[in-house]
């Protein structure tokens, strides 16, 4: 919503799940992304450079060859559950959001998304929610909010939330984080 808002522009997203290390045992826990690849695109953008960013592919739970031109933009949302997790992404951050959601609909949706995009089956999702998934959640997750600047509930409409965060000027906060 915010890159919509402020349109390509001005804003782009970079994606914590580009950063994906592949054929990891546990794609919940901060040890599966490159975070430190990650932290040195961020500074490279803050400091007018573009990079090129990875691709992953969540079938064969590998990166790809191809990687994704990615330009400066005064605004830099970065989206991803383990962000705030870790202190050489939360130095680039002029801002960050954490958006708290129930565990039930935590559940519901990565069910829908990892079925309908990734190509698994229901009896897989549902093992390793709660073999993987909520342990690292209640680890890692939820312990990262204590970094965020704004926490917000992210089980109703988003307008109100859109409105204040958009309100924030973006001169002073070009990379804003949202979980």
């Amino acid at each position: 919503m915010i890159h919509q808002r402020l349109t390509s522009q001005h804003c782009e997203i970079l994606y914590q799940d580009s950063y994906y290390l592949g054929q990891s045992e546990n794609f919940d826990h901060p040890d599966s992304l490159d975070f430190g690849l990650m932290s040195e695109h961020l500074r490279e953008l803050s400091e007018g450079h573009s990079v090129n960013v990875p691709t992953y592919d969540f079938v064969s739970h590998s990166r790809r060859p191809e990687t994704v031109y990615f330009q400066p933009k005064s605004v830099v949302v970065v989206d991803g559950i383990l962000i705030l997790t870790q202190k050489a992404i939360r130095r680039h951050l002029d801002y960050s959001v954490f958006v708290e959601t129930s565990e039930e609909l935590r559940f519901a949706r990565r069910l829908e998304r990892d079925i309908r995009e990734r190509g698994r089956t229901e009896e897989g999702v549902i093992r390793q929610f709660f073999s993987q998934v909520k342990p690292m959640h209640d680890l890692f997750v939820e312990p990262s909010k204590q970094h965020a600047d704004l926490s917000v509930c992210g089980e109703g409409r988003l307008e109100a939330v859109l409105e204040k965060i958009i309100g924030i000027e973006f001169e002073s906060h070009k990379n804003l984080v949202l979980k």
